[in-house]
């Protein structure tokens, strides 16, 4: 089919994921058809389930899916509301499509670079909480990640349950009259609620989320947390530097004891040559890098000069920084989070791991950037609350502030119910801002694509020794921007081999003693050194000599055909088909 046919029939597969959030039935459909119309490029499988039952659906996509080669993964949507995530990964899936059928404009790419990124295999889980982003889509309520709670102690101890209590389809939140409350209604924004002041004179309000206590005594009223009816946020689950509760809130029961994130720990720990993960979420406007639990003077030089070069592209391309979980986004000071997925990415699988939180709503409301960035969640003024509740009425058609209604609540007593619904406007970007929000992201992840380790080899050469018997020598190189290793900080993972060489003799006439069939090759440099990497002043430039490449041979007795292959568990698997003597 000719390649004009096959962008038109990929833009009439759209279902809409630009535009508008989906739900699992349409993300689904989303999926299944790329698969169904383009089985060369794109490979569909469920890699788990979740509790109710629905499909982790993971796509594999790149020409040959099935050879081993670097590949990237990317997540989006671990936390519930977080539905973005799965806009931007359905568009890294669908660009990527696009530039295997010729159309690559969109990637900002030159061709060379864009034949690089043809290359590269891309692993792409669109949400990885079905349950909770469903039960966000179709409910409303607020769900960290799954809507779950196995905890044993929940019937003992009082929480708030979610809950839609007036039927209008969606649990938002409640306010109740209190002299004690800490919240005052603005008079400026009808239905914005403001943190209370010395000055003012009321009414005052506690705010809930709309729902009920459980269980309840008549009187205690606990204070809401995200948790409050969910046991586990998936991404305080993943096995790297894991502690249980009360250590780490929404640990859950074990590392990787929820069905998704041990859907993921199998699936890529089979997988060694995944070199870059690209991790999610919403919202702020910031790309967070590691080290989550040290300064970057902790960090090997090599891999923070890549991850500056990588956070300049970024922001480049997107607008959004890149900053240090540890020196820029820790909630509280020297108190690191433990079993994030990012850091299990980069120090257990030796990954260029980062986070994306999308959607910079901060500078939309015109908020001006805290540093730490931390501070731009953890310190907002009233007069900030102001702005955002001025943008959302002047720029989001007033979808985040909604108008109180009275309600007689069966515990509480008079509640009013209405007052925030975060989904567009706050965890997320409104509609009209998606379509660009996910090409700028799939801009800047297929330039992180375009850095892999590419072995190659050289021209073969074959020599006669005497009579029949030959040698055969090849250079195997790496032309790609990474090391064969990836990252400094990864070359001492077990699974991180060095590359070797295998002569296998075709015909019988030509032999290569089994004993003598291997060569190990080490490891190759690629000649890519990140941002700001010393290569000598002006004066003294200077390369790195010529590790990138190593030359093998073998001693090839009789006439025929030999194929070398040159494999490791980082790059994969290529070979050539020599003759020799013939």
């Amino acid at each position: 089919m000719e390649t004009s046919d096959a962008l038109t029939q990929l833009d009439a597969l759209h279902l809409g994921f630009r535009q508008r959030y989906l739900d699992y039935e349409a993300l689904s459909a989303q999926v299944r058809a790329w698969a169904e119309r383009f089985p060369d490029l794109v490979r569909l499988r469920s890699i788990g389930k979740s509790l109710e039952g629905r499909d982790l659906w993971l796509l594999t996509l790149g020409r040959d899916p099935d050879r081993v080669r670097p590949s990237v993964w990317v997540d989006g949507n671990m936390h519930a509301g977080e539905l973005c995530g799965s806009s931007v990964a359905l568009a890294i899936a669908e660009d990527v499509i696009r530039l295997h059928l010729g159309q690559g404009d969109g990637s900002r790419l030159p061709p060379h670079v864009r034949a690089s990124v043809e290359g590269v295999l891309f692993h792409i889980l669109p949400r990885m909480s079905p349950d909770g982003a469903e039960a966000v889509l179709k409910e409303g309520r607020y769900v960290r990640s799954n809507p779950r709670d196995r905890r044993a102690e929940r019937d003992q101890v009082p929480r708030w349950v979610g809950r839609d209590l007036d039927g209008d389809g969606l649990a938002l939140a409640m306010r109740k009259r209190d002299a004690a409350g800490e919240f005052v209604e603005s008079s400026e924004i009808p239905g914005l609620m403001l943190p209370r002041l010395l000055e003012d004179e009321g009414p005052f309000y506690k705010i809930y989320p709309e729902g009920v206590i459980e269980p309840f005594d008549g009187f205690t009223i606990p204070t809401p947390g995200f948790l409050s009816d969910t046991d586990t946020d998936l991404n305080r689950n993943f096995p790297w530097s894991w502690v249980p509760e009360p250590h780490q809130g929404g640990a859950g029961a074990f590392a990787a004891s929820e069905p998704e994130a041990r859907a993921i720990v199998e699936f890529v720990g089979e997988r060694p040559e995944i070199f870059a993960w690209l991790n999610l979420h919403t919202f702020g406007g910031v790309f967070l890098r590691p080290l989550g639990d040290a300064p970057d003077k902790k960090m090997a030089p090599d891999d923070l000069a890549i991850y500056r070069q990588i956070g300049a592209w970024c922001e480049t391309l997107t607008g959004y920084p890149m900053v240090s979980v540890f020196e820029e986004f820790l909630y509280a000071s020297d108190t690191p989070l433990h079993g994030d997925l990012a850091s299990f990415a980069y120090h257990q699988r030796g990954a260029i791991a980062y986070v994306c939180e999308l959607w910079d709503l901060f500078a939309q409301a015109g908020l001006v950037r805290k540093k730490p960035f931390v501070l731009r969640y953890s310190e907002v003024s009233r007069d900030e609350l102001l702005k955002i509740g001025r943008w959302d009425r002047d720029h989001n058609h007033s979808r985040v502030v909604r108008p109180w209604r009275p309600f007689q609540h069966p515990q509480l007593g008079e509640v009013e119910i209405g007052g925030r619904d975060a989904r567009v406007g706050i965890q997320n970007p409104p509609f009209e801002y998606i379509a660009e929000i996910c090409t700028r992201q799939a801009a800047a992840l297929l330039r992180v694509a375009a850095i892999a380790p590419e072995i190659a080899f050289g021209e073969p050469s074959v020599t006669t020794l005497s009579g029949d018997t030959f040698r055969l020598e090849i250079t195997v190189e790496n032309r790609g921007y990474l090391p064969s290793y990836v990252l400094t900080s990864a070359k001492s993972l077990p699974f991180n081999t060095p590359l070797y060489a295998e002569a296998i003799a075709e015909t019988p006439s030509a032999i290569v003693p089994a004993s003598d069939a291997r060569r190990e090759v080490g490891h190759l440099d690629g000649w890519g050194r990140g941002l700001d990497a010393s290569l000598g002043w002006i004066s003294q430039q200077h390369g790195r000599g010529n590790g990138s490449s190593r030359k093998v041979s073998w001693v090839v007795s009789g006439r025929g055909f030999v194929t070398i292959r040159v494999r490791s568990h980082r790059t994969g698997l290529i070979e050539r088909r020599i003759p020799v003597g013939t």
